[in-house]
């Protein structure tokens, strides 16, 4: 077997195989053997059937199967060996000619191979990067406790309906005078929210209104091009409410207020645990400790981003084969078609040298993952997500058992791995570049990211 790789430029490669019959040949005779051994063929004996029948029956088809495999491995080994930084997979070329398979060979294949473009990516103290630190200031510890206070609140009674109260009662259709239609619509235990009816006059009729009150609104002009809310309502198909305009009367029945926990011991222990806390002060205290080592993420995000930006202006825009990545791309994605390749084509070049970029970052800094990093990593994915339904004094056996289950599922696997070299490179790299440290309040941050 004889392997030659060419530059058509820095970027373009032409990989050329050239197989032989020796290379393949001991293989072919070995499965075929094997055939003969398990071939069932009528007149014959198992083990007896003429090799030369085997041959004609299956020797084109196990000599493909093996040159593939010789391909394939040949290929990637010499790939490998050879340190060719290849993009993507190698495609057929269009150089290639010809082979008939049916034939002993030698069989020579060509393939296209889209190669990294050089450069170096360093950073050093040299290298100045904006680092912004989020304020934990009383606006934001506010917040945080009302939010848990909300999550620990509950529904109570109401005597007069206001803000974000619920509304349950009984709808009556009713005619053109005012009255109820014989055979309309009746809904009972309605629920209403006033605060999401689109339009304000039918909003405001709700305004101050108290059990037993008798409101007459529009359906239709409440919730304007919105009939499934309107079917929803009234408890009907959405087709009955299709050229529905009538009025309908509302009786209210109940108010239901939406009452905040009490910001005390109760919610101090639903919040952190039994005992954490034993007042406001150092209730606050513990959501203001939190807060600080949650917006380091934020901040760490934002300090990644702007390496990102920096390195890419400082290595320059980069040569890449693009009509070799643009076959690469339609190859992958045969389903989605030209169009697809054409419109994300640049942003899938963008993402492939920050790639680059950061691959040579990561070596300079000797990032390696090991598995205490995925455990790591995975655990913290499981504490946000009880986080946001307020659960922050998950016990740590909990957590960790959790994580585990994650650790399990194959998917979870790669996203995990590039997390925790983001994370390792951020700390690294923070202490590596030269920070131009700044201090904004989560507002000015959000409106950042925002591009504002």
């Amino acid at each position: 077997m004889n392997i030659t790789f060419e530059n058509a430029d820095k970027v373009n490669g032409l990989l050329t195989i050239t197989v032989e019959k020796e290379d393949y040949q001991e293989q072919v005779e070995k499965t075929l053997k094997n055939y003969r051994k398990k071939a069932q063929v009528p007149g014959f004996r198992p083990g007896m059937v003429p090799m030369g029948m085997i041959k004609k029956q299956y020797g084109t088809a196990v000599k493909v199967d093996e040159v593939n495999r010789l391909l394939g491995d040949k290929l990637m080994a010499y790939i490998q060996e050879n340190k060719i930084q290849m993009l993507g997979e190698p495609l057929p070329s269009e150089k290639q000619e010809p082979q008939d398979l049916e034939q002993d060979g030698p069989f020579t294949f060509v393939f296209d191979i889209a190669v990294a473009p050089e450069f170096k990516a360093e950073l050093s103290g040299r290298d100045k990067v904006d680092y912004y630190t989020i304020k934990v200031d009383d606006k934001l510890i506010d917040d945080q406790v009302a939010m848990y206070a909300s999550q620990a609140g509950e529904f109570v009674k109401g005597e007069i309906f206001g803000g974000n109260d619920t509304l349950t009662g009984d709808l009556r259709q009713l005619d053109k005078k005012g009255n109820t239609l014989e055979g309309g619509i009746t809904t009972d235990s309605g629920m209403i929210m006033p605060a999401y009816i689109k339009d304000e006059k039918q909003r405001k009729l709700f305004d101050g209104c108290k059990p037993g009150d008798i409101i007459t609104f529009n359906p239709k002009k409440a919730y304007p091009d919105n009939d499934a809310e309107i079917a929803a309502l009234l408890k009907v198909d959405k087709e009955q409410v299709k050229d529905l305009d009538s009025d309908f009367s509302y009786q209210v029945t109940e108010i239901r207020h939406f009452q905040p926990a009490e910001v005390n011991q109760q919610l101090f222990d639903r919040v952190f645990g039994e005992g954490t806390c034993k007042d406001e002060k150092e209730f606050r205290q513990k959501i203001s400790d939190m807060l600080k080592a949650q917006l380091v993420q934020n901040s760490d995000y934002k300090f990644l981003l702007d390496v990102r930006a920096h390195m890419e202006k400082k290595v320059g825009k980069l040569e890449f084969p693009e009509a070799l990545l643009k076959r690469v791309m339609l190859n992958n994605n045969k389903d989605k078609g030209a169009d697809y390749v054409e419109k994300h084509f640049e942003g899938s070049i963008r993402e492939l040298e920050w790639h680059l970029i950061k691959e040579q970052l990561v070596a300079a800094q000797e990032i390696k993952v090991e598995e205490a990093d995925l455990k790591v990593i995975a655990k913290e994915a499981v504490r946000q997500q009880f986080a946001q339904y307020g659960m922050s004094n998950v016990p740590d056996d909990v957590l960790e058992n959790y994580a585990a289950e994650q650790l399990k599922k194959r998917e979870n696997i790669d996203n995990f791995v590039d997390r925790a070299v983001d994370m390792k490179l951020t700390e690294k790299l923070k202490t590596v570049v030269k920070l131009n440290e700044k201090e904004v309040t989560l507002e000015e941050f959000n409106k950042m990211m925002r591009g504002e």
